[in-house]
């Protein structure tokens, strides 16, 4: 992969000369394997993630379960991440590779720097916090008042939308964790969309058929 092109693709609006050139002399690009851990809960950064490919599952656990809270794709980075480099605390979440992902880490001491001297950094910090803002309140919304059943439904629906595909590789039991339930209920979901013929059952993952 040629990264500075690959940036300029999916990061447009952080092409300013001066700025791409600070990003690629100090960023460290990295790849990440599916299921590798960017992000542990509790750790201190040292680097915001820029994902330039693939994508980062964000989540938080309470009481032995995971919720996930949101997708990082190509083009993006996490909010929770760069809450926590910009008031040096701790992550609140954890933030695992998806799929095979391409991550340019930008270290920590830069994030302010360059919201002082780039207008472009400081829009794109800006409006990440938006987009996630909205995006947290929705999660809310459906979590509080959506029943588990239409959270399955478009979680699935998502997931085919987002990676073009209709095979999604997942466990029952990891499907639980996203959604902050149990394997017992959502196998129970699971065998009832099936027999409505919405969707197929097979070994480690799930194929839409009519949702």
């Amino acid at each position: 992969m040629e990264i500075r092109s690959r940036l300029a693709e999916v990061f447009p609006m952080l092409q300013r000369p001066d700025l791409e050139r600070e990003i690629m002399e100090h960023a460290t690009f990295i790849t990440a394997a599916a299921g590798e851990v960017i992000i542990r809960e509790g750790q201190y950064l040292k680097v915001l993630p820029l994902v330039i490919s693939g994508s980062l599952r964000v989540s938080q656990q309470s009481d032995g379960r995971e919720i996930l809270l949101y997708y990082v794709q190509p083009g993006e980075t996490c909010i929770m991440s760069l809450s926590s480099c910009f008031f040096n605390v701790e992550s609140p979440s954890t933030a695992i590779a998806d799929t095979q992902t391409g991550i340019l880490c930008v270290p920590t001491r830069f994030i302010k720097e360059w919201q002082r001297r780039y207008d472009p950094w400081n829009e794109f910090v800006i409006r990440t916090f938006q987009s996630r803002y909205n995006e947290l309140l929705d999660l809310f919304r459906t979590v509080a008042f959506d029943t588990i059943e239409v959270r399955v439904i478009n979680y699935l629906k998502s997931y085919s939308s987002r990676e073009n595909t209709r095979n999604i590789p997942i466990t029952h039991l990891a499907l639980a964790n996203a959604l902050g339930t149990t394997r017992v209920v959502i196998s129970r979901i699971l065998k009832r969309f099936e027999q409505e013929g919405k969707l197929q059952l097979l070994h480690g993952s799930i194929r839409i058929t009519g949702l």
